[in-house]
C-alpha cells in the first residue's frame, strides 16, 4: 500500500496548531465559552432549554444558576423520550443513535444520545486530534502506508421496543457504522465482521480478516486487544505481533489504565518499533488525547470539541451545587468530579469520573478514578489511580502480569482486623509466589497513597491486604452473567463495598 501519510501530515498539522494555541487559562476560557454560547444557542430550542430558561446570551455564572448539575437517572425519562423518537427533548430534531453504558446505581444500562453534532463535533473530532499530536509527536510515522485494525462492539442493547431507525449499542459500534467511507480504505475488519455482537464468532473472524493485512497502528481496550492479538499470534505461530505485522508503530488506546497491561505488551511487542498513545474517551465524548510523546496518563483536555466541562471537588461531591468550578478556574495539582454540558444534550451532567489537574497552562489531567469506584471503608481512600500504579509496579517487581482484577473491603469482625480483599486474574502468576507478591503490593499501596500508609501504620486500623488468585476466564464469566461481555466492557476495579466481589467469588468457588 502506497504510503500516504506525507499527504495527510498538512491536514493533521492545521488541526495540531488550532489545539495547541489553547495553552493558558485565558485562552481555555476563550475556548470555552466560545462552546458554551454554542451549546446554548441549540439548547434554547429544546424542550429542556424552555424547562430552564437557557439564553444564547448567558455567562457561565447565570447558566450554572439556571441549570442543576445532574445525574442520569435525572435525565432517563427525557433520554427515553427521546428512543422513543420525539424531538426537541435535549438536543434539537431527532436523534436516531444512543450509545448504551454501564449502568448506574439503580442497575440500569444508561443510553447516550449518539447526535450528528456529537459525531462531527467530538467524537470524530476527537479521534483526529489524537492522531495530529501524534504525528507531531513523531515524524518518522509512516502511520497511513498501511491499515488501522480498529476493535469496536455491536448494536446489541437490552432495549425490547427500540423503535424502526434507531440504533442503540456500543458508542464504538456507532462509530465504525457512521464512519466516513473514505476512512474504511485505511480500517480493518469490514463493518460485518466489525459490528458481529457473538464474540465466540466475531473473535476468529477478526483474527483471520486482520493477520494477512499490513497493519500500522491498532485502537481499542488494552484489556480486550490483548486477546486478540494473542489469537492472531497464536494463529500464526508467532512470539512478537511484530512478526505478522512488522510495520506495527502505535497502540491508541483508552477506556481502561494502560499501566496494569503494559509489561503485558512488552512481552509480545518490539519495544524498539511501538508506542502507545493514551485518550480519555466515554460514550459521553472524547474528553482528551496525550499531546506529549511519552505515554504517562496525563492527557491535554480537549476544550474547543462540543463540550463544557465543569468541575467538582470531591469535598463537595455529596452536595455539589455551588461548588462547581470552570475549566479556567481550576488548581493544578488538585482531583475533582467531571461534569460536561454537550452537543449529545447532557446538560451539567456528572458523568462519574474523577480526574487529577495536572496543569492549567496548557489544561492536562490524568484520570483518577470514578466517583463509585474507590475504597474508603477505613479512611483510606483508595483510588483506582492509585490502585493500578500500585499494582503495576508490584507485578514489575515480581515478573507478573495481571490479566483483570477488582478490589473491595473486608470489615472487622471478631478475631480479624478490617483490611482489603484483592481478587487477581494472572496472565502471568508471580514468580514469589502470592503471599510475597501480596506483601509488595501492600508496601506500593503506601507508597502511592499516604492515606493508607496512615491507616496501615503498625496494623492499629487496617491489616494487610489479602490476595486471592482468580480462576482463568471468571472475570469473563461474571460480565456474561450481566450481559455485558465484548470488547468495550471493563471490570469495575475498586468498590466500597463487596456486591461485586462476592458474586465473582461464588463464580471462582463453583467453577471447574
Amino acid at each position: 500500500m502506497m504510503n500516504l501519510t506525507p499527504l495527510a501530515r498538512p491536514l493533521f498539522s492545521r488541526l495540531y496548531r488550532k489545539v495547541a494555541a489553547i495553552d493558558t487559562p485565558a485562552a481555555t476560557e476563550e475556548a470555552q465559552m466560545r462552546t458554551l454560547g454554542y451549546l446554548l444557542s441549540r439548547g434554547a430550542a429544546t424542550e429542556y432549554g424552555r424547562r430552564h430558561g437557557l439564553r444564547p446570551d448567558m455567562d457561565y455564572r447565570a447558566f450554572a444558576e439556571a441549570v442543576p448539575l445532574t445525574e442520569y437517572e435525572a435525565l432517563r425519562a427525557d433520554v427515553m423520550r427521546m428512543v422513543a423518537g420525539e424531538p426537541d427533548v435535549l438536543w434539537p430534531g431527532v436523534c436516531r443513535r444512543f450509545a448504551q453504558s454501564s449502568g448506574t446505581s439503580g442497575g440500569k444500562s444508561k443510553y447516550i444520545p449518539v447526535t450528528a453534532e456529537a459525531l462531527r463535533r467530538n467524537h470524530y473530532a476527537g479521534a483526529a486530534t489524537a492522531v495530529a499530536f501524534y504525528l507531531h509527536n513523531f515524524a518518522d510515522s509512516r502511520l497511513f502506508g498501511g491499515k488501522s485494525l480498529i476493535l469496536g462492539g455491536s448494536f446489541a442493547n437490552e432495549l425490547t421496543d427500540v423503535p424502526r431507525g434507531v440504533r442503540v449499542g456500543d458508542l464504538s459500534a456507532t462509530l465504525i457504522d457512521h464512519i466516513n467511507p473514505l476512512a474504511n480504505f485505511f480500517r480493518v475488519p469490514s463493518k460485518e465482521i466489525a459490528l458481529m455482537a457473538d464474540w465466540n464468532s466475531k473473535l476468529p473472524a477478526l483474527a483471520s480478516a486482520a493477520a494477512p493485512c499490513d497493519i500500522t497502528n491498532i485502537s481499542g481496550v488494552p484489556s480486550w486487544f490483548m486477546t486478540v492479538l494473542r489469537r492472531i499470534m497464536a494463529e500464526r505461530g508467532a512470539s512478537s505481533i511484530h512478526e505478522v505485522w512488522p510495520n506495527l508503530e502505535v497502540f491508541f488506546h483508552g477506556g481502561i489504565a494502560f499501566g496494569p497491561y503494559r509489561d503485558q505488551y512488552r512481552a509480545i511487542t518490539d519495544a524498539s518499533k511501538m508506542r502507545y498513545h493514551e485518550n480519555y474517551n466515554a460514550s459521553e465524548g472524547f474528553f482528551a488525547t496525550q499531546d506529549g510523546a511519552t505515554s504517562d496518563g496525563t492527557m491535554r483536555l480537549l476544550t474547543d470539541a462540543g463540550i463544557f466541562y465543569e468541575f467538582i471537588p470531591l469535598e463537595h461531591l455529596s452536595k455539589p451545587e455551588g461548588h462547581a468550578v470552570a475549566a479556567w478556574q481550576v488548581k493544578a495539582g488538585r482531583t475533582y468530579a467531571l461534569a460536561i454540558s454537550s452537543c449529545n444534550g447532557l446538560w451539567r451532567y456528572i458523568i462519574g469520573d474523577t480526574v487529577r489537574i495536572e496543569s492549567t497552562s496548557p489544561l492536562r489531567i490524568s484520570i483518577a478514578g470514578r466517583t463509585n469506584s474507590f475504597i474508603n471503608a477505613f479512611g483510606e481512600e483508595l483510588m483506582v489511580w492509585n490502585a493500578d500504579t500500585a499494582l503495576a509496579r508490584a507485578c514489575s517487581a515480581c515478573g507478573a502480569a495481571a490479566r483483570n482484577y477488582t478490589a473491595a473491603p473486608v470489615y472487622a469482625s471478631c478475631g480479624t482486623k478490617g483490611h482489603h480483599q484483592w481478587l487477581i486474574e494472572w496472565e502471568t502468576p508471580p514468580a514469589c509466589g502470592n503471599e510475597a507478591f501480596a506483601d509488595i503490593l501492600d508496601e506500593e499501596l503506601r507508597k502511592v497513597n499516604s492515606d493508607y500508609q496512615a491507616k496501615r501504620s503498625g496494623d492499629i486500623f487496617l491489616a494487610r491486604l489479602e490476595l486471592t488468585e482468580a480462576r482463568h476466564g471468571v472475570f469473563d464469566r461474571w460480565l456474561a452473567t450481566t450481559g455485558k461481555l465484548g470488547g468495550q466492557r471493563k471490570i469495575p476495579r475498586l468498590a466500597n463495598d463487596r456486591k461485586i466481589i462476592d458474586k465473582i467469588l461464588k463464580l471462582n468457588d463453583t467453577q471447574a
